[in-house]
């Protein structure tokens, strides 16, 4: 390694005008290359020139309020619902902005009612013909003069975006006072669009000093809504509703040749969330959103490059329509792309993005009152965040690492910054050690669901990875997959259905979720070629990994689609009047060999039982939890649920050689203590063995011809060794 690589570079610092000499001693000690300002934020005079390259937040949405006002025709608008109300004897009065922040939203009547507007009967399931109901300005409600006695109604309308909901979300939090709300701004729309691309030569005239141009991100907010209270009322990072127009819909109808219903947005009030199998009409207009949105945005980079700047997107933000693992994406022209970092997943979600000269992730915590008052513990935070995103890196490394917020409150816990000086210095010699080249792979493995790809490393994830209690057990599945030594890719059943072939270059499949949810497929699984597809995959010697309700769709006499090829079914009360014999636990197995305590299952699943010839591995209560069962040449395994942990990380380790044929290959880079992982690096003739907790830890650890060694590592240490 060079001496210049251990020493600075691939580090990106926030700044401020009141911490310019905390900057530049953080430049130095964090051996930082890059300074980036911050929302809220000024960038200093005094570090216009000290030998960093400067990044600079750019906002094509906001931050010119004047033009805004301006224009209030070309204000962001954002499809809503308002909640159920019941209609008794006579008229119903629907109002329209309870339950939502006025600070945020407001109603658009000025566009065409009638018809981007949509009243719907919630108990017949269908829409209110528009001459039956009427809105009331003054009274800020629709009116429906003669509803169906007892059926229950919504209203699903269009509304500005009056204040941005990331400018609102960061003042809230960090309680900012006497500052003015940003008004959010449609660059998709004529007269924007054409001033957008003045604003920003202007822009690039007045900061010759700015070498990154940081796009957050490009035009539209993903689902963020506050309530009358400003608290979170609904979030969906990969919510579309705010994606919207009549400018933009009409552009939609011409391209897909039918009409645009509110309903294709709202979807009952779920808002076409991630859990929901997408509609046909649905994933039409993603895929045009995703076309307008990235020609725009390619024009954008382009002009970046014209004047002489890098072009980056942060992937966070303002970034629907821009799915890095989408054909279009490429072709937008990005230099970078980060984001923000929040556990192993996030990681690979941004490292494994194809088409950009480098990434970044912006590591946690946020430098925000939230973590850093008095009493708190950003240290804390920080050693979990690195030691889970390391083992992604180590697999798939990103280009860069940074932080972001306000580093006056960071300077404040100077355990923290000599923390994060030692994680700087271990990403700079990891990535030395590991650039260039690809981590060895057991075996490859597709995770099935209805997005595919687009979903890469995001299924089940909430932003910034925060914790739900009804999907960690899935979540967890696809953390542990992020650090194991795996080719994971991410397939659709549109992508079966389109060529049955693609499943020939797989090893194992895992489908993981609730049942009838976009995770495990709904009723894709009643589309035979799809079930025929994946059995024959199976049936010819393939793998199979269920987790929760795998194939999970009442259909045809079966739950779980795939009952037959897992061994186990779910008892719905349909089948109570049948005996099941099957619950001998069989504990002695390949796949529980390192697990010597209780199976953590998180929530696991209720009524689950094993079919007839299938091996029931762990049953609670005559509930099974885990089973394996043969099908043809393949194999199958079950499993309830599955939080990540290193323990449960090895036991899908296991089950995935398993359920391949594979036990044979298990001591090939591994270790035998499962809170220490191996990664080889072969083209480059390196490995090194890693330490992923901060205590201690003794290992056998196996090298690639199965030779092995003992081992003694300190707490959180990484080795490096020649093959």
């Amino acid at each position: 390694m060079s001496e210049q690589i251990e020493k600075r570079g691939r580090v990106t610092i926030p700044t401020d005008v009141d911490v310019v000499p905390e900057t530049l001693e953080l430049l130095k000690r964090w051996g930082a290359d890059a300074i980036r300002d911050c929302d809220g934020t000024d960038y200093p005079e005094a570090l216009k020139d000290v030998g960093a390259k400067v990044y600079s937040t750019y906002y094509t949405t906001r931050k010119d309020n004047a033009w805004a006002r301006a224009n209030p025709d070309e204000v962001q608008q954002c499809y809503i619902m308002t909640g159920f109300y019941t209609a008794a004897e006579g008229s119903l009065r629907i109002p329209l902005m309870d339950g939502i922040s006025r600070e945020l939203l407001k109603v658009n009547d000025r566009d065409d009612i009638k018809r981007w507007w949509e009243v719907m009967d919630r108990s017949a399931g269908c829409p209110v013909d528009p001459d039956s109901w009427e809105y009331v300005p003054e009274q800020g409600c629709v009116l429906l003069p003669a509803p169906e006695a007892w059926h229950e109604y919504t209203v699903s309308f269009l509304a500005y975006l009056i204040w941005d909901p990331v400018h609102m979300y960061n003042a809230v939090v960090n309680g900012w006072a006497d500052f003015e709300h940003q008004i959010t701004f449609d660059v998709r729309q004529p007269k924007t669009r054409a001033y957008t691309m003045e604003r920003l030569r202007r822009f690039v005239e007045e900061h010759p000093y700015v070498d990154v141009i940081r796009y957050t991100t490009f035009f539209h907010q993903f689902t963020l809504i506050f309530d009358e209270l400003k608290r979170e009322k609904y979030v969906d990072w990969y919510g579309y509703s705010a994606s919207v127009s009549p400018y933009i819909l009409e552009q939609f109808e011409r391209e897909a040749g039918y009409r645009f219903r509110p309903e294709f947005i709202i979807d009952q009030g779920y808002y076409n969330n991630q859990y929901r199998p997408p509609s046909r009409e649905y994933k039409d207009f993603m895929a045009f959103q995703r076309r307008e949105v990235a020609a725009l945005a390619k024009e954008i980079v382009e002009l970046t490059h014209t004047l002489g700047k890098e072009a980056m997107m942060f992937l966070g933000d303002h970034w629907i329509g821009t799915e890095p693992f989408m054909e279009e994406f490429a072709s937008i022209g990005l230099d970078a792309v980060v984001g923000s970092v929040g556990n192993g997943s996030t990681l690979r979600l941004i490292a494994d993005i194809p088409g950009v000269r480098y990434t970044e992730g912006r590591f946690l915590p946020y430098f925000f009152p939230d973590t850093f008052h008095e009493g708190g513990d950003p240290v804390k935070e920080a050693r979990e965040n690195w030691v889970t995103a390391r083992r992604a890196i180590l697999r798939k490394p990103i280009d860069r690492i940074g932080y972001g917020g306000y580093l006056k409150l960071a300077c404040q816990f100077p355990e923290f910054i000599d923390y994060v000086e030692s994680v700087c210095r271990e990403f700079r010699e990891l990535y030395d050690n590991i650039r260039g080249t690809e981590a060895f792979c057991q075996k490859r493995v597709a995770v099935l669901n209805c997005w595919g790809a687009m979903r890469s490393w995001g299924c089940h994830m909430v932003h910034h990875a925060l914790y739900q209690k009804q999907n960690y057990g899935y979540a967890g599945v696809i953390e542990a997959l992020s650090g194991a030594p795996f080719d994971v890719v991410f397939l659709s059943f549109d992508q079966i259905l389109e060529d049955p072939r693609i499943l020939e270059g797989i090893d194992v499949l895992i489908n993981v979720g609730d049942g009838d949810t976009a995770h495990t497929g709904g009723a894709a699984w009643e589309d035979a070629r799809v079930s025929a597809a994946v059995r024959g995959f199976i049936f010819r010697g393939g793998g199979l990994i269920g987790v929760g309700e795998p194939s999970g769709h009442a259909y045809q006499g079966r739950y779980l689609q795939l009952a037959s090829a897992l061994g186990v079914e779910k008892e719905t009360g349909f089948t109570l009047g049948y005996d099941k014999y099957n619950w001998q636990e069989h504990r002695e197995h390949f796949i529980l060999e390192d697990c010597h305590g209780e199976v953590d299952f998180g929530e696991g699943k209720k009524s689950m039982y094993a079919l007839e010839g299938a091996r029931v591995l762990i049953q609670r209560e005559k509930e099974v939890q885990m089973a394996v069962n043969e099908y043809g040449d393949g194999r199958c395994v079950y499993i309830s649920g599955l939080p990540y942990s290193f323990i449960n990380s090895r036991i899908l380790y296991r089950a995935i050689l398993w359920s391949s044929h594979s036990e044979g290959r298990l001591r090939q880079w591994f270790s035998s203590n499962c809170n220490v992982d191996v990664h080889a690096y072969v083209k480059n003739g390196k490995y090194c063995v890693v330490n992923n907790t901060y205590e201690p830890q003794e290992t056998i650890v196996y090298k690639g011809d199965e030779e092995s060694f003992r081992l003694a590592l300190a707490a959180n240490e990484i080795k490096w060794y020649e093959i």
